[in-house]
């Protein structure tokens, strides 16, 4: 078996693109497999065009016999999950089960990361949330991740499949057009006006998609995979007021954010990671919110200036 080979299903993504580029960076070689051309997925990477469940799966991993396994594929959005429940399990249950059945066949070693959500949490008990508080998802989305869990926990018990779960809490960077980070940029930029739902005194544990990336090859290259659960976030609670004040600052807006005080379906109140569990294995977030910010607010401004 190559032990520098990571298989990335989800590899042409937001955060698989970042997953690869990372791995490479640290010397490995990457498998991936996406819905999209290969354009679309990082250079330099074996990459094959599959829309999972898809038989030809098995094929693949025989073919790369995979070290690790970092399992990126399916939908990342609470609304979404909401208006059309069906789809997001799609895109989840039957998809993780798919591979995680494939990797215990043609791959039974290889060491498989989950990318689950803080969605599984809902509303914690208390913050910062640790891994071993209860789970009560508020949204199909939160559901369909702790039923992705609860497949790694079936394959690591009762075929030695070694896996871990990193539930990831609110990811940004650019290159990601969805949930508020985006929302902000693009309302200010195109409207020059900013309403959001809510009171403003929600929170969120903001994490770059960089350090995802660098801590999800920490887990993959230190974690003992025995179906064990990390939180994966900055370990810093920000308001959605404070969020809307720093971004509009990097923006160059002067502007004062408004809340509606609506609460959307699905959505939690406050978050904040308690990331003891991944950091023991080594890593350390390195993007402040402030500096991920302007990298976010310089592109955003970019894309949506070429687009008027």
């Amino acid at each position: 078996m190559n032990t520098k080979t990571v298989l990335i299903p989800g590899v042409a993504g937001f955060l698989g693109q970042r997953i690869a580029l990372e791995f490479m960076r640290r010397g490995w070689e990457v498998a991936g497999m996406d819905v999209v051309e290969a354009p679309n997925a990082p250079a330099g990477i074996r990459y094959r065009r599959l829309a999972l469940p898809d038989p030809a799966l098995f094929d693949f991993i025989q073919e790369v016999q995979p070290a690790a396994c970092v399992h990126c594929a399916g939908r990342a959005s609470v609304p979404l999950s909401v208006s059309d429940p069906a789809a997001d399990f799609h895109d989840a249950v039957p998809v993780t089960f798919a591979l995680l059945d494939a990797l215990r066949r043609a791959a039974p070693k290889c060491r498989t990361v989950l990318l689950s959500s803080a969605a599984v949490y809902g509303n914690p008990l208390r913050l910062p949330v640790s891994e071993d508080q209860p789970t009560a998802p508020l949204s199909p989305y939160g559901f369909h991740k702790l039923l992705g869990e609860i497949l790694a926990d079936e394959f690591t018990r009762l075929y030695a499949l070694p896996t871990a779960v990193v539930r990831i809490f609110s990811a940004y960077g650019p290159g990601l057009r969805r949930q508020v980070v985006w929302d902000i940029c693009e309302r200010v930029l195109t409207s020059g006006t900013l309403r959001l739902h809510g009171t403003g005194e929600e929170s969120r544990d903001f994490i770059h998609a960089d350090d995802i990336a660098s801590a999800l090859a920490t887990v993959v290259e230190r974690a003992p995979f025995q179906a064990e659960r990390y939180n994966l976030g900055s370990g810093q609670e920000t308001t959605i007021r404070a969020l809307a004040c720093t971004l509009l600052d990097a923006l160059g807006v002067n502007l004062e954010p408004e809340f509606d005080g609506s609460v959307r379906a699905g959505d939690p109140r406050n978050w904040c990671a308690n990331i003891t569990a991944v950091t023991a294995l080594g890593y350390a977030p390195s993007i402040t919110l402030e500096s991920g910010l302007r990298t976010v607010a310089a592109w955003a401004s970019a894309k949506l200036t070429s687009q008027s």
